[in-house]
């Protein structure tokens, strides 16, 4: 997989990094880069005190000044949060079918955060939210290799040939091809089973497409594990801070993958 070419130029006489203004934005922690976008095109944006309504004008990190609707934007404090997300709860800021949002569950003065990745509706569990956009990307990206473990629930009892066929791959809607890097059966009933389920390269809702190509309907989808970092006993539904140790150890554990 190739890598994709950084954005980030350097200004010849300061030496500060430049980049673009949605960007710059989303790296100091204001917003997302689509909601800087949609900002800077709404001309809510000035930038060393001009108005601009182009989200790729230059900006020289540290030595630009950027204003939304009149106040400056500074640097904000790096947020690490974790959340155990209920099932039938939606990983948006907002919905347009007003549906209930992860942003509910969070402490009413918490800075802006992005989730880091996605968990659909119907999934649950281990969920990062942070305004570090930029380790955001990292945690995200497939060619980082950090494993994500998912405890699943599936409609029929489990055998040794369907963990093989999971970690053999097979061709999904459109041909793309979907395997995991691991797979077990964690115990079963005598009409439904529990695998856990590890992904490195995670495509998008890759573990119910898997399942729905076979027939099989998940019950119950589970985030239990990223890298490193373990649900535990978070209570459903609520969040706390990521401790420096357990960043530190994501940290390491990317570094580590990257070089496999």
């Amino acid at each position: 997989m190739k890598k994709r070419k950084s954005q980030k130029t350097v200004d010849a006489k300061s030496g500060a990094a430049r980049v673009g203004l949605a960007r710059a934005l989303s790296k100091l922690g204001y917003c997302s880069r689509s909601e800087a976008v949609e900002l800077i095109r709404a001309g809510k944006t000035q930038l060393n005190g001009s108005l601009t309504r182009n989200p790729e004008a230059p900006v020289r990190m540290g030595k630009d000044r950027i204003a939304v609707e009149g106040r400056a934007v500074a640097a904000e404090t790096k947020i690490y949060l974790v959340l155990n997300k209920p099932r039938g709860v939606v990983t948006t800021a907002s919905d347009e079918r007003g549906r209930e949002t992860v942003y509910s569950l969070l402490p009413a003065d918490t800075a802006w955060v992005g989730p880091v990745g996605r968990l659909d509706m119907a999934s649950e569990g281990l969920l990062l939210l942070t305004n570090d956009t930029e380790w955001a990307a990292r945690v995200a990206a497939p060619e980082t290799h950090l494993r994500k473990i998912y405890h699943v629930q599936i409609s029929v009892v489990a055998d040794g040939e369907l963990v093989s066929e999971l970690g053999r791959g097979f061709a999904g809607e459109g041909g793309e091809v979907l395997r995991v890097a691991s797979a077990e059966i964690l115990r079963a009933g005598e009409k439904n089973s529990w695998l856990e389920i590890v992904l490195e390269e995670g495509k998008n809702r890759q573990i119910r497409r898997m399942f729905a190509a076979r027939g099989i309907e998940v019950l119950r989808l589970i985030r239990v594990a990223i890298g490193p970092l373990a649900l535990a006993d978070l209570v459903k539904g609520q969040c706390r801070s990521l401790a420096p140790t357990e960043k530190l150890a994501i940290d390491l554990a990317m570094q580590r993958a990257s070089k496999r």
